[in-house]
């Protein structure tokens, strides 16, 4: 039989899609100088090592679901964001920057399953047994029943896990990894593409969850094609400042539970260690009577956090002020200032606007909009918050603090840290009440809000900027 003449596509490098010809923008994705020549010589047979076999279609009504509890964790803030444990089954793609902790973590999880349910197996291309072995003596972790595999053949790591049937499996990373089959190098887009496809369609056929470790770009995502993110189960990120000892744990996407959870680690010299009161940990250095700063009651899945947010303001020297945005979305920024500015008789037009979240924490929900405004409030007039006082609420373009979800929750966590004043919306549900030694302080518009913590400086006596009734 005549051998099939070698193949050249070209792959998008972002997305990994792949045409039969070059062209200056990818079809799919709409990204420009992304598509690379990649040539195909060989068919897959990734069945014939596998053992995987194909399946019938199966009627709905017939299929028999056969329930396998969650496998959790001994980290509670790893099981919260994983929605109570991992899935059997399932494949999890953990990615961070360089240095933040992704193989501490990967570790100290590969440990905890081997000393609970059973043989563990931790596969690393990038550093030598020797090395995780120094690791896990400065973690802890005692090394029973977990199985280190230091290889790059995809088709070694197959063979093994054919062998032993793990409990769990870690790979760190998958950039690392490399399939015979393909004739491209490993990293490349065809690599990761096809390694992790034979890595998932493994797991569902054995039942066995498998844990990814992913490089990410300069700019934040996560290296290689997009349709990896797809392909997996779930997506966790872990942020964090490498100079910060605080480190946080999202999902971005969660096909078995909610995408809404964080988890809060602090990195010490024995590894990451779980923070039990996330609330009292970013507020321990604030300084009461700061001006520009003001505590937030934010809302991540279930669970209620106080955050600090600081803002500067200062008369700006170019033509257009500067915005900076860290830890908030820079268009609720935008939006804040444009209603401060015409709703609330702060003049913004001339001033540079700085405002931070304090932690390394990201705050992406509306409710922190009241807070962020008194913050600018507060250094645009040069005067501290009242004392103990926190902010939560929505602010509408009519300058109206509008209501937000679970403020019972956020009012308990308010008081439980000992704060006297919460202001929150006018229009919150009938019966929502702050704790014993809390006030809920309602406000209707922007304006109330500015006045009931800065006092009559922050006031103004212009009738454009009319409080709204």
């Amino acid at each position: 039989m005549a051998r099939a003449k070698p193949k050249t596509v070209f792959v998008c490098s972002n997305c990994g899609n792949d045409t039969p010809r070059w062209e200056g923008r990818c079809p799919s994705c709409g990204e420009w100088n992304t598509l690379a020549a990649h040539r195909q010589e060989k068919e897959r047979t990734v069945a014939s090592w596998t053992g995987l076999a194909s399946v019938p279609a199966q009627e709905l009504a017939q299929v028999e679901v056969d329930e396998q509890p969650r496998r959790p964790f001994a980290s509670q803030e790893v099981n919260r964001v994983l929605g109570g444990g991992i899935v059997p089954g399932s494949v999890v793609l953990i990615a961070g920057d360089p240095g933040i902790g992704k193989s501490t973590l990967l570790l100290r999880l590969a440990g905890d399953i081997a000393e609970t349910v059973g043989e563990t197996l931790y596969v690393s291309g990038e550093e030598s047994i020797s090395q995780i072995k120094m690791r896990a003596d400065r973690l802890g972790v005692s090394g029973r029943h977990l199985m280190l595999l230091q290889t790059t053949s995809l088709s070694d790591m197959v063979d093994q896990l054919n062998k032993t049937s793990p409990a769990l499996v870690v790979v760190d990373s998958i950039q690392t990894m490399q399939d015979d089959t393909v004739e491209s190098a490993p990293g490349s887009v065809f690599q990761i593409r096809e390694c992790t496809r034979t890595l998932v369609q493994w797991a569902k056929a054995q039942a066995v969850p498998i844990v990814l470790a992913g490089h990410v770009t300069k700019g934040g995502d996560i290296a290689g094609p997009r349709v990896l993110e797809h392909m997996v189960d779930a997506v966790l990120y872990m942020e964090g400042d490498p100079i910060s000892s605080w480190r946080l744990l999202r999902a971005v996407k969660n096909r078995f539970g909610t995408t809404n959870e964080i988890g809060v680690f602090e990195m010490t010299e024995s590894g990451l260690i779980e923070v039990d009161d996330p609330s009292a940990t970013f507020l321990s250095e604030r300084q009461e009577g700061a001006v520009g700063s003001v505590i937030i009651a934010t809302l991540e899945g279930s669970r209620p956090m106080l955050v600090e947010v600081q803002a500067l303001t200062n008369p700006s020297v170019l033509p257009a002020p500067r915005r900076v945005a860290t830890g908030i979305d820079f268009n609720r920024l935008l939006l804040v200032c444009a209603v401060l500015t015409r709703r609330a008789g702060i003049s913004l037009a001339d001033q540079d606007v700085i405002v931070n979240v304090t932690g390394g924490l990201r705050v992406s929900e509306p409710a922190a909009d009241l807070g962020m405004a008194l913050a600018i409030a507060s250094s645009y007039r040069n005067a501290p918050v009242a004392r103990g006082s926190a902010a939560v609420g929505e602010i509408g373009l009519s300058g109206e603090v509008r209501r937000v979800p679970q403020l019972s929750r956020r009012l308990v966590e308010a008081g439980r840290l000992g704060l006297q004043q919460c202001l929150v919306p006018a229009t919150r549900n009938d019966g929502v009440n702050g704790p014993d030694g809390l006030a809920a302080t309602p406000v209707a518009t922007l304006r109330q809000a500015v006045s009931a913590v800065l006092g009559s400086r922050a006031g103004t006596s212009s009738a454009v900027y009319a409080d709204l009734v």
